[in-house]
């Protein structure tokens, strides 16, 4: 579990559930795991390992089930379910609670929602919404642009050159989505999803101009809220002392809140375009992520050539 939550009537919102009970504390209620159940067994009265900090959904087959037992039975089931602190019960394809249900509700003072779409459906539209507003995250320094669909983030210190990079990729057609501060997001165990702070969003500062406002000098096509990020551009000082790849053979990460990020270093020198590189680093990566890598193609090539001589 991580420590972010999202409000309870922020989701009632995002997919439009009604109200059959408002607990006292609605406002104040927070959902903390990505996870959502449905009590199938707790519906025959196991509640062992019975994961409380859930929502809770009952959907066609389970209201069927309740159908069959005595309001008794029923009313014992909800006053179990409800004691345990659940942040709210959603009955799904538009069926109506039980009286138990609303009575046991009031007693706990849980909230009951209502939904239209079909369990399957509300399930896992619950848990991609969840997943994403509770996604560990964290905040680099850099710029985040897309290029030809690849979110290249940009690194390096402080007056390096990357906005200046940013906006001569903005002229050649590319898109914007942070610049100075890139929010990062865990979408899944092995993406990365990267998004501008809203406060400075489709902003960029570049040194002897100031701030500009990229969506109204450029246009909307030239920015976007969000994106994977595919690859990392470190951009360093030359040094005549360092090395550097000059093959592409060396595969380099950086690990990003567990996610191993591939990472290239590139040094500058004055008229260096750096734009046009980064252009063809994301094709590059893009190529590499399909499955052809020039460097090791090359290598090869030179591995049967010398062969071919010794023989």
């Amino acid at each position: 579990m991580n420590n972010y939550s999202t409000k309870l009537k922020d989701l009632v919102e995002e997919f439009h559930l009604s109200m059959a009970y408002r607990a006292s504390n609605y406002d104040d209620i927070r959902v903390t795991v990505d996870e959502v159940s449905r009590p199938g067994l707790p519906l025959v009265g196991y509640f062992e390992h019975f994961e409380a900090s859930r929502m809770q959904v009952l959907g066609y087959v389970e209201m069927s089930y309740l159908d069959t037992l005595t309001h008794d039975q029923r009313e014992t089931f909800f006053s179990e379910l409800f004691s345990r602190g659940i942040p709210a019960l959603i009955i799904s394809r538009g069926q109506q609670p039980h009286p138990e249900c609303i009575s046991m509700a009031r007693r706990h003072d849980v909230t009951i929602l209502l939904g239209e779409e079909s369990t399957s459906y509300l399930i896992s539209s619950l848990i991609t919404s969840l997943k994403n507003k509770l996604a560990p995250r964290t905040t680099l320094h850099g710029v985040l642009v897309e290029v030809y669909g690849e979110g290249i983030l940009i690194t390096g210190e402080s007056g390096i050159g990357k906005s200046e990079t940013a906006v001569e990729l903005l002229k050649r057609g590319h898109r914007l989505i942070a610049d100075d501060a890139v929010e990062i997001k865990k979408i899944s165990s092995s993406q990365l999803m990267g998004t501008a702070p809203e406060l400075i969003r489709n902003f960029i500062e570049l040194r002897g101009i100031g701030v500009i406002n990229v969506a109204k000098l450029y246009g909307m096509a030239s920015i976007k809220d969000e994106n994977i990020i595919n690859l990392i551009i470190n951009i360093v000082p030359w040094d005549n002392k360092a090395h550097y790849d000059r093959m592409g053979l060396e595969e380099t990460y950086i690990d990003i809140l567990g996610v191993k990020v591939p990472q290239t270093t590139i040094p500058v020198t004055p008229g260096r375009n750096l734009a046009v590189i980064l252009e063809v680093a994301a094709m590059n990566s893009r190529q590499k992520r399909m499955g052809y890598n020039a460097a090791m193609e090359l290598n090869e090539q030179l591995d049967r050539h010398f062969e071919a001589i010794r023989r």
